[in-house]
């Protein structure tokens, strides 16, 4: 009868025992709000993104054009999406102060409006691609970074000095804005004020692949 082979030490009946399984890599947070001035009027998004050690690797901010305050939250969240998905991220949680995007996100509310219908549908998407996904509601305080990038972004379109407030501009006396055409004398009114806004469109996504 053949012998059998010996077992090599350190090595059970099995095999070699299954190693130990890695830990889960720490998830990044990303911080997301949106301002809209009017409402609909112009609008931005800001996203504080932080890594697994509390870091921040990125602030993302944009003027989107003339939007609601909803709309701009969700391009937020979409572009705090795009970037963990573009840099490799498995795992994220985001924070938001907006209560109706976190509910409608996690299912809890339904989304009747068509302007963000597209735009929860391509959110719920992007959110999939990941190993872990949480969104989560906090109050503006926990938020003010992204609350400020936002409106970094509208003052910067507007010409504005980020966090500077707006100055009322005064006419000295006795100066014509308009004047009437047979030139005998004039109106005392200030003249029209133009805006380099982008003028209102309708909301345009790329397709979803």
């Amino acid at each position: 009868m053949p012998r059998r082979p010996p077992t090599p030490r350190g090595k059970g009946l099995f095999g070699e025992a299954p190693s130990a399984p890695k830990p889960a890599a720490a998830a990044y947070r990303a911080n997301i709000d949106g301002a809209s001035r009017g409402n609909p009027g112009p609008a931005a998004y800001g996203v504080a993104i932080r890594d697994g050690r509390g870091e921040i690797v990125a602030k993302l901010k944009k003027y989107i054009g003339r939007m609601t305050n909803n709309v701009a939250e969700y391009y937020g969240l979409i572009a705090a999406l795009d970037y963990a998905e573009s840099h490799g991220v498995r795992a994220l949680r985001v924070e938001s102060d907006s209560e109706l995007l976190v509910k409608q996100m996690r299912g809890q509310h339904k989304v009747k409006s068509e302007d963000l219908r597209p735009l929860f549908e391509r959110a719920q998407k992007m959110s999939k691609a990941f190993d872990s996904f949480r969104i989560e509601h906090v109050y503006r305080e926990q938020n003010r970074e992204a609350d400020a990038l936002a409106n970094e972004a509208l003052d910067e379109t507007e010409g504005k000095t980020p966090g500077a407030t707006a100055t009322k501009k005064t006419v000295s006396p006795g100066r014509c804005r308009i004047a009437r055409r047979d030139g005998r004398r004039c109106l005392d009114s200030p003249a029209p004020q133009t805006s380099s806004l982008v003028p209102a469109r309708r909301i345009a996504l790329q397709p979803l692949d």
